[in-house]
């Protein structure tokens, strides 16, 4: 199980630049096409906010959306699940299980094995290069 951290409002406008914090803490959306990772290194991707290990680059598939998107979390307790029925359609929020920010949604159309697609903003995310070190395991 992940250990929740909280900060307050204030505190997360510290951390996260203005966009971040529009988009994780305000639920926002970034624009589609505005990735600017390199899609070929293998790495594993983290919280921007809290820096839990969310998403690992094996798992990344392009959906021809404008946001990265991949076909299962690091971990299945890395990410929580909310009802979001703003801009008049009903689909699944994902957020970080850990701080709580808004990563993006999970929809049922994705490829084997999964049939999923986490379609995530990817200013929420912090791509690390693949290193010998483990994954941050919540705690």
């Amino acid at each position: 199980m992940v250990k929740k951290i909280h900060k307050t409002e204030k505190e997360w406008k510290e951390i996260l630049t203005p966009e971040q914090f529009r988009v994780m803490r305000q639920y926002g959306t970034e624009a589609p096409f505005t990735c600017s990772w390199r899609k070929d290194e293998d790495g594993i991707y983290h919280c921007a906010a809290c820096d839990l290990v969310l998403f690992r680059h094996k798992d990344m598939f392009d959906s021809g959306t404008g946001w990265p998107s991949y076909f299962e979390p690091i971990a299945p307790d890395h990410v929580e699940y909310f009802e979001d029925t703003s801009g008049g359609m009903v689909r699944k929020e994902v957020r970080c299980a850990r701080c709580g920010s808004h990563l993006g949604h999970v929809f049922g159309d994705g490829p084997p094995p999964t049939g999923k697609r986490y379609c995530i903003n990817s200013i929420a995310l912090k791509f690390v290069p693949e290193t010998n070190e483990g994954p941050d395991d919540g705690e």
